[in-house]
C-alpha cells in the first residue's frame, strides 16, 4: 500500500512540475488522437447518413462490414498499415513509417467505423418523418438532410467523442506506427507500457492520471452540450 501511496504522491509532483516528459507524451497523444478523430469524422459521419438514408441490396452486407470493423484489433490495423508504408511497401517512397502522420492513419481507420456506426444508429432512432416532411415543405435533398442532422446532433457529437475515445486510449498502433520516439512519437498511452516496463511506475501513474482527466473533461463536455 505504500508503494502505491509514494507512486500517486510522485506522480502528482511530475505533474505539478509540468515535467518536460509528460508534457510531450501528453501534446503528441492529443495532436495525433485530434487530427485522427477530424478525419474520422469527415469520412464516418456522411458514410452513417448515407448507410442509414439509403436502401440498397447490400445494405445489411455493409452494416455488418462495419460492426466488424468496431472490432478490429489496434495490432491488425498497425499491421496493415505497417505493410504500406515501410520501406518495401507500395507507400514506402512517403517517408511516414514512425511519424505522428503514420499514428493519425491507423487512427482514422479505427475510429471511423466507429463513428460510421454511431452516426448510423443515430439516424436509425430518429423520427422516420423528418426527412420526408422536409422535402413536402419545399426543402431540397441536402437541406432535408441538414435538418436531420440538426436533430440528432447530440448522437453526432457523441459519435465523434467515442472516435476520440477509441484514437486516444490506443497502444497498439502508436507503438508500431510511430515507434514511441521520445519527444517525437510517444503518447501517453506507448509512454505508460514502456516506462512502467521499466519500473518507473510514478511515470506512468503520471500520465494514467492525465490520461482519466482528458476523458472526464470530454464527458462533462458533452455532458454540458446535452443539457444546454
Amino acid at each position: 500500500m505504500d508503494f502505491l501511496v509514494s507512486s500517486f504522491a510522485s506522480a502528482l509532483r511530475l505533474i505539478g512540475s509540468f515535467s518536460p516528459d509528460v508534457v510531450d507524451a501528453v501534446g503528441t497523444s492529443l495532436s495525433v488522437s485530434a487530427g485522427a478523430t477530424v478525419f474520422a469524422a469527415l469520412f464516418g459521419i456522411p458514410l452513417g447518413l448515407l448507410v442509414g438514408l439509403s436502401d440498397f441490396p447490400l445494405k445489411r452486407m455493409v452494416v455488418t462490414l462495419l460492426n466488424t470493423l468496431m472490432a478490429v484489433p489496434t495490432v491488425v490495423v498497425g499491421l496493415l498499415v505497417y505493410g504500406f508504408l515501410s520501406r518495401q511497401g507500395p507507400l514506402g517512397v512517403l517517408g511516414l513509417l514512425f511519424t505522428p502522420t503514420a499514428i493519425v492513419i491507423g487512427g482514422v481507420l479505427l475510429a471511423a467505423p466507429i463513428v460510421a456506426n454511431y452516426a448510423l444508429a443515430s439516424v436509425r432512432g430518429a423520427d422516420p418523418r423528418i426527412v420526408p416532411t422536409a422535402l413536402t415543405l419545399g426543402a431540397g435533398r441536402f437541406q432535408a438532410v441538414g435538418t436531420l442532422v440538426g436533430e440528432i446532433r447530440f448522437g453526432i457529437l457523441a459519435a465523434v467523442i467515442a472516435g476520440f475515445g477509441r484514437v486516444v486510449s490506443e497502444v497498439g498502433v502508436a507503438m508500431m506506427l510511430g515507434g514511441n520516439i521520445r519527444g517525437y512519437t510517444r503518447t501517453m498511452t506507448t509512454a505508460i507500457a514502456l516506462e512502467t516496463s521499466k519500473g518507473e511506475f510514478a511515470f506512468g501513474m503520471a500520465l494514467g492520471i492525465v490520461l482519466m482527466m482528458v476523458a472526464l473533461i470530454v464527458n462533462l463536455f458533452l455532458n454540458l452540450l446535452q443539457q444546454r
